[in-house]
This record gives C-alpha cells, structure tokens and sequence, in this order.
C-alpha cells in the first residue's frame, strides 16, 4: 500500500508526515485552550505554549536547514533556516501578548518562505499541503491564547 494515495490536498502528502505534523499539532490546541484557566494553570500553560512554539518554530527552520544541505547552501538559504530559531527566541523573551504576536508572524512568515522554497523546487510539492492547515492551527492557537496573555 502506497503512503501516497491522491494528489491534492492532504492526501498528497506522505501518511506518516500528516500523523505526525498533527500531532505535533494537538499540545497547540491543548495548552490555548488551557491558558484561560484562572490563576497558575492559565500562567502555566501561557508559558508553556511560548515554550512550545519556540521549539517548533526552530524545528521549521531545521526543516529548511536540511533542505538547504541537500539542495541549495547558499549563504541567504542558511540564514533563513537560523532567523526562525532566533525570532522565536525573542518571542519568549519579550513574553507575554506581544510575545505570542511575534511568534503567530513568525510562524506566518515562516510559511511564506517555505512556499517560496517549494516554488522554486526547493521543497517538495507536498509540503504546502501540510504547511497550510497546520500553521493556520498553530497561528489561531497563539492569537487565542495572547487574549489572556
């Protein structure tokens, strides 16, 4: 059986890549909707989804890291692998609602770059089928979430 079985939308991308992407996914969802909980479990999960998203952030740009390796490690390519990880470190250090407002745009701006990359086919044809809903997810997540931030 084919780990591929149509062509558009998420079905175009590899099984194992859906699972886990929303997997990856639900600890978004769980910790927004966790932050208005009153008191420490609201801070907690407010600190929590920051550390979370700095964390994927970086993981993304490793994505484009490695993609970078194999196909193209020009100077431009490799430091839009690293700017991720870096404004994802500023978002957790300004903290915060303008914290989880970095990180949503850097997630968004992210995703815009990694379109760009499967233009060029620098990335597969896939990955936007990925790339979209889950950073839709994840955008929404840290918005909702900085309303009680």
């Amino acid at each position: 059986m084919s780990v591929v079985t149509q062509t558009r939308g998420l079905g175009a991308v590899p099984r194992a890549a859906v699972w886990l992407g929303f997997a990856g996914a639900v600890p978004f969802v769980g910790l927004a909707l966790m932050s208005f909980a009153s008191g420490w479990p609201g801070l907690l999960a407010l600190s929590a989804l920051s550390a979370y998203a700095v964390a994927i952030l970086s993981f993304m740009g490793g994505v484009q890291w490695g993609m970078a390796m194999d196909r193209d490690s020009s100077p431009v390519r490799l430091a839009a692998s690293v700017v991720p990880a870096l404004v994802a470190w500023a978002g957790f250090l300004l903290g915060g609602r303008p914290g989880l407002w970095l990180l949503a745009a850097a997630f968004a701006g992210l995703l815009a770059y990694d379109l760009h990359t499967v233009r060029t086919g620098a990335a597969p044809s896939w990955y936007p089928h990925l790339r979209w809903p889950l950073t839709a997810i994840v955008v929404a997540c840290l918005l909702v979430a900085s309303v009680n931030a």
